[in-house]
C-alpha cells in the first residue's frame, strides 16, 4: 500500500464533498466501487481479468475542514494513475475553491447582537451568551473585525487622524496660543500596553494623561510573561518584589511545543520541546492594569476613560488632541508636548503613518478564560501549552492552540493562525471563534456544556518584517508609536506584551532623553524603536507558517517546518531555545541552527522559497547582510562602548544632547539589538537625576 494523494478540501460539509466524490465525479479509467466513507477505484491492467489493481479514495473532517487521501493497493503504479489523480484533484478544486467570508452587515438599532450573528456563527452566539458581559464583548469582536477589515482595504486612503498645523497662519496662532504651554508631557491614547509606559513615565515627575476608549481595566487578552522579563518592572521602580508577586496568577513548571506530525516523513517528526522558562508566569492582567493606574495616579497622572481619540494636531510647540467622551457624547480638546499611540493593531495613527506598508502579518486570535468544567486529569495546572497544533492544514490556515493556566482551575486557551494581510482575505475574528468553539473539544477533551467561561480573550496581533532600523514609521513630530501599533512583537510566539516589556527600560531612557531636551521631531522620535537586527532575520519562519490567499498547500506542509525547527530546539541546551524564543539569539546561532535545519530538511529551502517569493527572499537577504554587519560592530564595540557613553554623558549629552540620543540608540542596537545584555538601570539612574519636577498640583478633568 502507497499514499499517492493527500490533499485538504476547504469545507467543513464532508457529506457534501463525499456525495460529490461518489456520485458526482466520473475518473476516465476504472471502476468505482462505494465504501462508507469514500471510494474503490478499480482498474485492470493485467493481461488476465483476475489480476486487479486498484485505488482507494475516502474522506475525514477534523478542524472544520475536510480531508482527502488517496491510496494504491499494488507495488507498481496503476495504468492512468497520474491522470487519475489529476483529474480528481481539479475536479475538487473546482467544486470546493477557497472560500473566504465576509462580515456580515448588520443594524443593532433593530436586534441585538446575538440575534444579528446567530444565522452565520450559531456556536459563537450560543458561548458568548453564556459570559458574564458576553454582549458586549461579542459587539466588541465584531468592530474590531470591521475596524480591522477597513484599515487593510483601504490602504491607499487611510482615514487622516493626524494632522501638522506648523505652518498655521496669524488667525490659527491666536486661535491656539492657550495651548501653547501644553498642559500635559504625554497623552497616552489606549490604555493597556499604554498604562503600564505611563506609570513608569509618570513616577519620572512628567504630566501624563492616559485616554482609554473602553471602561479602564478591561482586558480582552491575558498576559503571560517569565520571571526573568517580569524583573524589568521591578528595575524600573514601577513596581515593588511585593506587588510583583501579587500579580501573578499561576508559575507553572514546564511548557510544551508540539505539532502534529501524523502526516510528517520520520525524519520531520519531533519530540516535544519544553521551555520552562518561557511564558510560564500567568499573570492577573486587570489587577496589573488597575495596580499601574493607581501608580499613575499617585505620581499626579490622569485617566479619562469611555474616552475616544478623534484626531491629533501637530502645532511646532505642542499637540492638541481631539476626544469624545462616549458615555456623553461630548467633544474635548486636551494638549501636551508628545503624544504616544498604544491602540494596539487596530491604530489609526499607525495605519496612516503607514499607509499599505502598516502590517505584512498578522495573527487573528481568538479564546477564552474558562473557570472550571474540565475533568479531572485533562490537563495539569503545572504545565503550559507554548505552541501546539492537533491538525495539518485547516481552509487555508495552520491552526496553532496556546493554553495557559491561571489562578485556582482558571485555564485561558488561545486559538490563532499567522496570516498574510490581503485585502481579499483580512483574517476574521468570528470565522475562528466558530471554529475554536467547534474544535476545542478536539483539542482538549471537554463537553463544552459543562464549562464555565469567564470571559474572552482576542484580538489582531501585528507584525511587520522588517529590513532595516528606519523601514517602518513609528513616529511623527510630537508623536511617537508603541507595542503592538509599532508592531513590537515576536515573531514566533507573537507576543506584544513580552516584547513591550523586554523593551521597557530601552523605550523609557531614550524617550526620557527626548523630553528633557525637546527633541520630539519626527527625526528624533524615530530613533526610539525597539528594532532588533536578530529579530527582523526571524520574520521569514513568520513567512514559511502563512498559505498565501487562493493558494493550496500539502496540507502536513506547515507542520513539517515547525518540527524541522523546533526538533533542532528539542536537541540543543534549554537555554539555547529558550534565548531564540525570546529574542536574545546571536548571529553564531543563528547560523549554526539555519545550517542544521538545511541538513535535516533540505526540502525546506524550496518551501520557503515557494511561500515567500523571490522579492522577500531578497529582503530577508538584505536582512541578513544588515545582521552580519551588525554582529561584526557589536563584536568590537558592545563590551566597551556603553561603559565609554557613561563617562562621557556629563560632557557630551549637555552640549550636544541630539548626538547623545543618537549614540544612546546605537548603544542598545549593539547590545540588546544582538542578544546581549545592557546596563540599563546604570544609564536610567543617571537620567533620573535630571528628571522633570512638577508641583504638586493636580490638573483637573474638564467638564464634559
Amino acid at each position: 500500500m502507497r499514499e499517492l494523494l493527500y490533499i485538504e478540501i476547504p469545507t467543513p460539509d464532508i457529506a457534501t464533498v463525499r456525495r460529490w466524490l461518489q456520485e458526482e465525479w466520473t475518473p476516465e479509467i476504472g471502476e468505482k466501487v462505494i465504501t462508507p466513507e469514500g471510494l474503490r477505484l478499480r482498474a485492470t491492467t493485467a493481461k488476465t481479468p483476475q489480476q486487479l489493481e486498484e485505488l482507494s479514495a475516502f474522506v475525514w473532517s477534523v478542524q472544520r475542514t475536510t480531508y482527502l487521501k488517496v491510496f494504491r493497493w499494488a507495488e507498481k503504479p496503476v495504468l492512468g494513475e497520474k491522470q487519475i489523480l489529476q483529474s480528481l484533484t481539479a475536479g475538487l478544486r473546482s467544486q470546493f475553491p477557497n472560500h473566504y467570508p465576509e462580515l456580515p452587515e448588520i443594524d443593532l438599532s433593530q436586534q441585538s447582537i446575538f440575534a444579528a450573528l446567530a444565522p452565520y456563527y450559531p456556536l459563537t452566539v450560543k458561548h458568548f451568551q453564556k459570559m458574564p458581559k458576553g454582549e458586549y464583548d461579542l459587539k466588541r469582536v465584531y468592530w474590531w473585525e470591521q475596524r480591522w477589515r477597513e484599515g487593510i482595504r483601504n490602504p491607499q486612503q487611510p482615514k487622516q487622524v493626524v494632522f501638522s498645523r506648523q505652518k498655521q497662519g496669524r488667525r490659527g496662532a491666536k486661535e491656539n496660543e492657550d495651548h501653547s504651554s501644553p498642559t500635559y508631557d504625554l497623552i497616552y491614547v489606549g490604555g493597556a500596553l499604554g498604562v503600564i509606559h505611563a506609570a513608569v513615565m509618570a513616577a519620572r515627575g512628567y504630566r501624563v494623561l492616559l485616554l482609554e476608549r473602553l471602561p479602564f481595566g478591561r482586558m480582552n487578552r491575558e498576559w503571560n510573561i517569565s520571571r526573568a522579563e517580569l524583573q524589568s518592572l521591578i528595575d524600573l521602580s514601577l513596581l515593588t518584589p511585593t506587588e510583583c508577586e501579587s500579580i501573578i496568577a499561576r508559575e507553572y513548571k514546564d511548557g510544551f511545543n508540539k505539532f502534529f506530525d501524523g502526516n510528517n516523513p520520520p525524519h520531520l517528526k519531533a519530540p516535544v520541546l519544553h521551555t520552562p522558562t518561557v511564558l510560564n508566569v500567568a499573570l492577573d492582567s486587570e489587577k496589573l492594569l488597575q495596580l499601574c493606574g493607581e501608580k499613575l495616579r499617585a505620581a499626579g497622572g490622569e485617566i479619562w476613560d469611555e474616552t475616544e481619540f478623534i484626531q491629533a494636531d501637530i502645532y511646532k510647540s505642542h499637540a492638541l488632541v481631539k476626544v469624545k467622551h462616549l458615555s456623553t457624547n461630548t467633544d474635548c480638546e486636551v494638549s501636551g508636548r508628545l503624544v504616544v499611540d498604544a491602540m494596539g493593531s487596530a491604530s489609526p495613527i499607525a495605519i496612516q503613518l503607514n499607509g499599505d506598508h502598516a502590517f505584512d502579518s498578522v495573527c487573528p486570535t481568538v479564546g477564552a478564560v474558562i473557570a472550571s468544567g474540565f475533568d479531572p486529569g485533562v490537563w495539569d495546572s503545572q504545565y503550559g501549552d507554548v505552541l501546539n497544533s492537533h491538525g495539518d492544514i485547516s481552509r487555508g490556515r495552520q491552526l496553532i492552540w496556546e493554553l495557559f493556566p491561571g489562578a485556582g482551575s482558571e485555564i485561558t486557551i488561545y486559538l490563532f493562525h499567522y496570516h498574510q494581510v490581503n485585502p481579499q482575505n483580512p483574517g476574521s475574528l468570528l470565522e475562528m471563534y466558530e471554529d475554536f468553539f467547534t474544535i476545542l473539544p478536539e483539542y482538549r477533551r471537554c463537553d463544552l456544556e459543562q464549562l464555565v467561561w469567564k470571559k474572552p480573550t482576542f484580538g489582531y496581533i501585528p507584525g511587520h518584517f522588517s529590513v532595516g532600523s528606519s523601514d517602518r514609521t513609528i513616529a511623527f513630530d510630537r508623536l511617537i508609536s508603541i507595542g503592538d501599533a509599532a508592531s513590537l512583537q515576536s515573531p514566533l510566539v507573537f507576543t506584544g506584551f513580552g516584547s513591550l516589556v523586554r523593551n521597557l527600560g530601552r523605550l523609557t531612557v531614550l524617550l526620557d532623553t527626548a523630553l528633557k531636551h525637546d527633541l520630539l521631531s519626527v527625526q528624533d522620535l524615530n530613533q526610539i524603536r525597539a528594532y532588533q537586527s536578530n529579530v527582523s532575520v526571524t520574520w521569514l519562519f513568520s513567512k514559511g507558517m502563512m498559505v498565501p490567499t487562493g493558494s493550496f498547500l500539502p496540507p502536513a506542509r506547515i507542520n513539517a517546518m515547525l518540527n524541522t525547527f523546533f526538533g533542532l530546539l528539542a536537541d540543543e541546551p534549554p537555554v539555547v531555545a529558550d534565548n531564540f524564543i525570546k529574542d536574545r539569539f546571536d548571529w553564531l546561532t543563528f547560523n549554526r541552527l539555519a545550517l542544521k535545519a538545511a541538513r535535516k530538511n533540505p526540502a525546506l529551502l524550496p518551501w520557503i522559497w515557494n511561500l515567500a517569493g523571490f522579492r522577500d527572499i531578497l529582503r530577508w537577504l538584505g536582512n541578513y547582510i544588515y545582521f552580519g554587519f551588525y554582529a561584526l560592530f557589536s563584536a568590537m564595540l558592545a563590551t566597551w562602548f556603553p561603559g565609554f557613553l557613561d563617562r562621557i554623558q556629563p560632557q557630551l549629552e549637555h552640549r550636544y544632547p541630539r548626538l547623545w540620543l543618537k549614540l544612546l540608540a546605537l548603544s542598545y542596537a549593539l547590545t540588546i539589538g544582538m542578544g546581549r545584555q545592557h546596563n540599563i538601570c546604570q544609564l536610567s539612574a543617571q537620567n533620573s537625576d535630571s528628571r522633570i519636577q512638577h508641583s504638586d498640583s493636580r490638573i483637573q478633568h474638564p467638564e464634559f
